[in-house]
């Protein structure tokens, strides 16, 4: 929500000469005072509240989540400058909006089916009707949008069925397109996911994946990746570029990177993500810092329980200040 800033408003008094009448004379009006210091106040009101969606898992756990903590848990900090929650609640039941992206570049050809079932299975398991949405984008050197945002499982699970592979890869112009073209126009009530299976390896956009993470952070856009590599090519130069964006993609933007061992493994992973999704919090603060345009890390941690681990967006742009 944006506040507007209030001005810096100065009275200044003047004297006027005093018009010959009939009645008594008086006192000249004293000369004009200068404003001083306190007269010249600007009230600064923060333009910005921060809403960040997180999770927490149990370090000595295998990453178990913890879903029952309460706001006085955590403390919230802004370029490590502690900041005053305003709003909290857990986000067990959050509507969905979710892009899936699957990569059918030519590398991944013989993995297709297994993906397009495992993504099947995931959207009938999340995929609330008259709640959440759902969407299919592939891509290899071009962009397809193979389904809009649609509630209906049996719709999405057409549109996987009919992905088909392809050539090259364009994958930073995929993930650009379906956060701004799509889920940046999404009501900001719902929970904004963008699910990614692909290999990790551009060779085609016309974006960079500076932008792309960008419009992901300006958004409150979660990134989660599931690899396509195999273990048969680990440290290549191809997989380990590719391991590292998908790798970037989840951590910038509190999401998770999954690199299965072998192909039907993917199935797992989209169920892990689907329990995630049910399992979180969300948070929000009114920054000290007013609106300046320039980037801010954000940090949150559990004060009450030091082998809990939060997982959430890096950081996000602030607006830039308003002209008026």
């Amino acid at each position: 929500m944006r506040t507007l800033g209030i001005a810096l408003l100065t009275v200044l008094f003047s004297g006027a000469g005093a018009a010959q009448t009939s009645r008594p004379s008086q006192q000249p009006a004293p000369p004009p005072m200068k404003p001083t210091e306190t007269d010249q106040q600007t009230i600064r009101v923060n333009a910005t509240r921060v809403n960040t969606t997180f999770t927490v898992a149990d370090k000595n756990g295998k990453g178990k989540f913890i879903t029952n903590l309460k706001q006085d848990d955590f403390k919230v900090y802004e370029d490590d400058r502690l900041q005053t929650v305003t709003n909290f609640s857990t986000e067990t039941n959050l509507p969905l909006s979710i892009a899936l992206l699957v990569d059918t570049s030519g590398s991944i050809r013989d993995k297709l089916v297994f993906e397009q079932e495992a993504a099947i299975d995931f959207f009938y398991n999340v995929i609330k009707k008259g709640k959440d949405r759902g969407m299919v984008i592939s891509f290899d050197s071009g962009v397809d949008i193979q389904q809009e945002f649609n509630d209906d499982p049996e719709v999405l699970a057409k549109a996987i069925r009919n992905i088909r592979a392809g050539g090259g890869t364009s994958l930073y112009d995929a993930v650009y397109l379906a956060i701004n073209e799509r889920l940046a126009k999404e009501d900001e009530t719902r929970r904004k996911v963008l699910i990614l299976i692909s290999d990790g390896d551009d060779n085609s956009s016309r974006v960079s994946l500076t932008e792309t993470l960008e419009a992901a952070q300006r958004n409150n856009v979660t990134v989660y990746c599931i690899s396509t590599n195999q273990t048969a090519y680990f440290g290549s130069k191809e997989q380990d570029r590719g391991d590292k964006t998908l790798t970037k993609f989840a951590a910038e933007t509190g999401g998770k990177a999954s690199f299965p061992l072998k192909i039907s493994d993917v199935g797992n992973d989209f169920r892990d993500i689907g329990d995630e999704l049910r399992s979180q919090y969300t948070i929000a603060y009114q920054p000290t810092k007013p609106d300046d345009g320039t980037y801010r890390r954000i940090r949150i941690d559990v004060a009450t329980n030091k082998n809990h681990k939060t997982r959430h967006r890096a950081g996000y742009y602030s607006p830039r200040p308003s002209s008026k």
